[in-house]
């Protein structure tokens, strides 16, 4: 039996910067991976997608050279060498965390975690089996997508988010069965390559958890694309008994005014995901689970189980991988003794869309249920000079503005490199600035952040770029 100060299960984004965090302060440390180093985000999510992502984007501006005088012949898509390239971005990132992890001197053991007591694991190799043991154990291992019953993921046709990224041939006609983040995130990106695509969703409104006019903006770009978007609509179930040996298959609808068949090469299904809290044995030591199978801890990221925390995707919402990066770095401080608290004043997110969203803070709907009295800004990236001489002239930045103290309360932003933006806006947030901290900022010229002091004068009708009686 081996024994360490502390371990981790699960090397993510959470994961692994928590194993070399108590590394760095002394402690020593395993870390126990089943699958790939970095975890969802690193191989299979956040830069797979984003590298996809960007690479649409600049095949599909290549077909707007022409208006800022540049001739060029008609861009050809290798889709092969696309997903090779993208690979090549997840190997080097993913290896760099293996040479971090030794870097720093953590143990880096590969097989799967189940708990024998709460501070005794059995990992399970690919030849052998070992039991390692820590006073403290931080679980950290992630959610996985969401699987619909009557659409069966099979790697061919019907496809979960992973092997949508991994398509080497564009599908002609591609469904996506859910309007959340990664369902249009990667619907985009095909659309923009030059799949025909439709987005199903449940609800009255794609991405549901963002306010509306944001929304609007990318739903005008994706009109633009040819994209087709079918809101209050459930899937039903395809109509082949055996959708992968079907060329073509077909997935039956219910739509506002009736059922409707929709034809595709392709069907991604992205329903939204759940915590990989089975499997572990927790049962056997305690650890207690809410109904969706979310590990409860306290502000320091203890769970009910002394010795035994949790952080990450595991522990419930938000599912994001910088939130799971903060939680592992705070655990690691808990552990060592650190005063160290949860205490996020706002935990921002982006949308990577076109153009892009992103927000940090409270949303007027928020605001009002708060009782909180507030002004809007909002700046439009029309006004912009840097977004207009890179032809990015949609969406803009809205501000909510406390009405009494003059701070920063919540930052909305639909329109270029918004998943950029929202740092800035997010550091005011959490630093509690006022309309004269930013506005008292000098902010360089041209660029796009120039949109949030803009957006704040706006909010007393102030601003320099935009008219407003």
């Amino acid at each position: 039996m081996k024994s360490f100060d502390a371990i981790v299960i699960g090397a993510g984004p959470g994961g692994y910067p928590c194993a070399i965090r108590l590394a760095q302060e002394g402690k020593k440390v395993a870390i126990v991976e089943k699958d790939k180093w970095g975890g969802v985000c690193l191989n299979v999510g956040c830069i797979p997608s984003k590298a996809l992502i960007h690479a649409s984007s600049q095949f599909h501006k290549t077909k707007h050279f022409e208006e800022m005088g540049i001739s060029v012949s008609a861009p050809k898509l290798n889709m092969e060498k696309m997903q090779a390239w993208k690979g090549g971005v997840v190997k080097q990132l993913t290896q760099g965390v293996s040479g971090l992890l030794k870097m720093n001197g953590v143990t880096a053991i590969h097989g799967n975690a189940v708990f024998k007591d709460a501070h005794t694991l059995e990992v399970a190799g690919a030849s052998a089996k070992e039991t390692i043991t820590a006073k403290d154990i931080v679980i950290a291992t992630g959610s996985r997508v969401v699987e619909i019953p009557f659409l069966k993921f099979n790697g061919k046709n019907i496809l979960d988010s992973t092997q949508a990224l991994e398509l080497k041939q564009l599908p002609r006609k591609f469904v996506v069965v859910g309007g959340g983040f990664i369902g249009l995130e990667i619907g985009m990106a095909y659309a923009k390559l030059g799949s025909q695509v439709t987005i199903v969703e449940a609800l009255d409104q794609l991405l549901a958890s963002v306010e509306k006019e944001l929304v609007q903006v990318v739903e005008k770009k994706m009109r633009e694309l040819g994209m087709t978007a079918l809101t209050s609509t459930k899937a039903l179930g395809l109509k082949e008994k055996d959708p992968a040996k079907e060329a073509v298959i077909h997935l039956e609808v219910e739509t506002k005014v009736g059922k409707k068949t929709l034809e595709a090469d392709a069907i991604l299904v992205s329903v939204g995901r759940k915590p990989n809290s089975d499997g572990l044995a927790l049962e056997k030591i305690g650890v207690k689970l809410d109904s969706k199978g979310n590990i409860p801890t306290d502000r320091q990221g203890k769970t009910n189980v002394s010795g035994v925390w949790a952080i990450g995707d595991v522990t419930g919402a938000p599912q994001l991988a910088h939130r799971a990066t903060q939680d592992g770095l705070l655990v690691a401080e808990a552990i060592c003794g650190k005063k160290a608290f949860k205490d996020y004043k706002t935990v921002p997110w982006a949308v990577f869309v076109d153009p892009e969203i992103a927000t940090a803070g409270l949303t007027e709907k928020e605001a009002k249920d708060q009782g909180i009295p507030y002004k809007v800004g909002k700046f439009p990236f029309a006004a912009n000079g840097r977004a207009l001489s890179t032809n990015e002239g949609q969406g803009f930045f809205k501000v909510l503005v406390h009405e009494k103290n003059e701070s920063v309360i919540g930052v909305h932003i639909v329109g270029p490199e918004a998943s950029n933006l929202i740092a800035e806006a997010t550091l005011a947030i959490e630093m509690g600035a006022t309309l004269e901290d930013i506005v008292r900022t000098i902010h360089t010229h041209p660029t796009l952040p120039e949109a949030f002091p803009e957006s704040m004068e706006l909010a007393y009708k102030k601003a320099i770029h935009v008219f407003k009686k």
